[in-house]
């Protein structure tokens, strides 16, 4: 077994893992090798051949990571080539989005109850997802804040890590 075969079986548990909540196989295979890769910094070319993905499908999985705000990238002066890693915080950056997103719904769920009325049989599917987002937002609201596991993190006990933030 080659010293990198036991990084790349965790890379794929890490997308299996993410798989299962929507995310394409080979965009978790990038956040597990991001996480995992030396030196952090790396090329298209390095991500693909690390992963076995074909460039194609990697550069539009590169965009989807980007824009949803687990990556950042750049070049270096005098080069062409991008480098890829993880955003900083890219986790809690997510997660904060998410935790937004709760605070979107609940709001669409309200303006359903409005448009239907209390007494329509179609209200009470929207109040079943309004508690259940309702709950959500009130378990989130009552966290305590996070903060970097990591002592030796540049952001270890620092504010802004979800914390320091009004929760929906």
């Amino acid at each position: 077994m080659s010293e990198q075969e036991p990084l790349l079986e965790w890379v794929e548990r890490v997308a299996m893992y993410l798989a299962r909540d929507g995310v394409p196989p080979i965009a978790g295979r990038v956040l597990g090798w991001l996480m995992v890769c030396d030196p952090p910094e790396q090329s298209a070319g390095q991500i693909s051949e690390a992963i076995g993905a074909s460039r194609a499908s990697l550069t539009s999985n590169l965009r989807l990571l980007t824009g949803m705000g687990f990556l950042t990238w750049r070049t270096r002066p005098g080069e062409r080539t991008v480098y890829y890693r993880m955003a900083e915080d890219a986790w809690a950056v997510v997660a904060r989005q998410q935790i937004a997103g709760i605070t979107s719904f609940l709001d669409i769920t309200r303006d359903g109850l409005d448009l239907v009325g209390p007494e329509d049989g179609r209200a009470a599917r929207i109040r079943q997802a309004h508690a259940t987002f309702e709950w959500m937002a009130g378990v989130f609201k009552g966290a305590p804040p996070l903060h970097a596991a990591d002592p030796g993190s540049a952001n270890a006990g620092s504010a802004g890590a979800l914390d320091g933030e009004e929760a929906p």
